[in-house]
C-alpha cells in the first residue's frame, strides 16, 4: 500500500514538472485583470508563473523559461535558439506565429502550436466597423468637432467634403479572404450589408462561396474597401506597396486587421497623402506601436487603432480557454494546432 502510494506521489510530482507552465508576457493578455485563468492553471497542475511585463526581451524570455517545459507568449520574438532545455511546448497565445523560428523549434524537438480561431468574430467586427466608419466618415466628423471646427452644421457645402454611402452594393475585397476571418468578414458583409464580396488568396486558387478574384490585380481594381487577411511570411512581407497601392480607386478605402508588415508603410503614408486612395483603417503597424513621430497618428484620412481587434474581454478569454486546451491536448500525447 505504501509503494502504490510512493508511485501516485511520484507520478504526480513527474505530471507536475512536465506541464509547469510560463507565461512569460501576461500583462499583453489580462492587462485589466479581468480574465480568469482556473482552466489554465487546471491544464498545468498548478497556477502558471506570470510575468506581467508586455514586450520582454529574448533573453528575458529564455531566462523566465528555465525550469518550465510550456511557454506561454503572445506576439513577442522568440529566440528558440537559446531557450533552456526544459522547454517542450512554446504555445502562441494567438493566430500569428512569425515571432517564432519553426526551423529552430523543430531542430530542438520543441512543439510549437498556435490557436487559430479564437479571434474570428471580433476581427470581423472590427472590419465592418471600419468599413462603416469610413461610409458615413464619422471619425474625421468627430475630429473636426474635437478642434472646434462645427462647420459641417452650419453647412451642406461643408458637409459635401466628408465621404458619405451606403455600403450597399459596395464591393470589399478580401486579401487572404479563404480564412476564418475572412469568412466571417464575406458573411456579414454579404448579408447584413448587401455587399459584393470578392476574393483573392496566395493559399487557394478557386472560393467555392465568393466570387474569386482573378488576381491580386484585379481584386485592387475593382474593390471600393480593401481588407487584409493574409498571414505575414517571406511571400507576402510588403506585399501592399506603391505598386499596389496604385491600382486601387482613389475612392476606395484600405483596412488591414492582419499583420502591419504586410503593408509598406511608407508607400501606403504616400498615397494617403497623394490621394491615391481615400482612407486607411489601421489596427496592426510595422513596428507596433509605430513611431513616436509616426505621420499615421495625425492623418485626418486614417484610422489608427492598437492593435485591438482581438482585445475584446470575452476574446481573451475564450483564447486563454484555448491555450489551457492545447497544453491539455500536448499533455495526453496529442498535440492540438500543431504548426511547427
Amino acid at each position: 500500500m505504501l509503494a502504490h502510494a510512493r508511485r501516485l506521489l511520484s507520478s504526480s510530482s513527474a505530471s507536475s514538472a512536465m506541464t509547469r507552465a510560463v507565461l512569460v508576457n501576461a500583462g499583453r493578455l489580462d492587462y485589466d485583470g479581468s480574465l480568469d485563468f482556473s482552466r489554465l492553471a487546471a491544464a498545468c497542475g498548478g497556477e502558471p508563473t506570470r510575468h506581467d511585463d508586455p514586450t520582454p526581451s529574448p533573453a528575458a524570455i529564455a531566462s523566465r523559461a528555465e525550469g518550465h517545459s510550456v511557454l506561454i507568449t503572445k506576439e513577442v520574438p522568440v529566440d528558440v535558439a537559446s531557450l533552456p532545455a526544459s522547454v517542450r511546448l512554446i504555445c502562441e497565445a494567438g493566430t500569428g506565429f512569425n515571432n517564432i523560428d519553426l526551423d529552430a523549434a523543430r531542430a530542438r524537438d520543441i512543439t510549437v502550436c498556435n490557436v487559430p480561431t479564437y479571434s474570428t468574430d471580433a476581427v470581423a467586427h472590427l472590419v465592418i466597423t471600419l468599413a462603416l466608419n469610413f461610409s458615413s466618415s464619422i471619425v474625421r466628423q468627430h475630429r473636426a468637432l474635437a478642434r472646434g471646427d462645427r462647420a459641417h452644421f452650419d453647412s451642406f457645402a461643408a458637409l459635401g467634403a466628408y465621404p458619405h454611402f451606403e455600403l450597399t452594393g459596395k464591393t470589399i475585397g478580401l486579401i487572404g479572404g479563404t480564412g476564418a476571418i475572412g469568412a466571417k468578414v464575406a458573411e456579414i458583409a454579404k448579408s447584413a450589408f448587401g455587399m459584393r464580396v470578392l476574393v483573392w488568396s496566395r493559399s487557394a486558387e478557386t472560393c467555392e462561396r465568393w466570387e474569386a478574384a482573378r488576381n491580386l490585380d484585379d481584386l485592387l481594381k475593382r474593390s471600393d474597401f480593401v481588407s487584409v487577411h493574409c498571414p505575414l511570411n517571406e511571400r507576402t512581407r510588403g506585399l501592399i506597396d506603391a505598386a499596389a497601392l496604385a491600382k486601387m480607386k482613389p475612392s476606395a478605402f484600405l483596412i488591414n486587421t492582419a499583420r502591419g508588415g504586410v503593408l509598406n508603410e511608407a508607400d501606403v503614408v504616400a498615397a494617403l497623402r497623394a490621394g491615391h486612395i481615400a482612407g486607411a483603417g489601421l489596427d496592426v503597424q510595422d513596428p507596433e506601436p509605430p513611431a513616436p513621430d509616426s505621420p499615421l497618428y495625425d492623418m485626418d484620412n486614417v484610422i489608427l487603432t492598437p492593435h485591438v481587434g482581438w482585445k475584446r474581454v470575452e476574446t481573451r478569454q475564450r483564447l486563454i480557454d484555448a491555450v489551457a486546451e492545447n497544453v491539455e491536448a500536448f499533455n495526453a500525447g496529442k498535440p492540438r494546432n500543431v504548426v511547427s
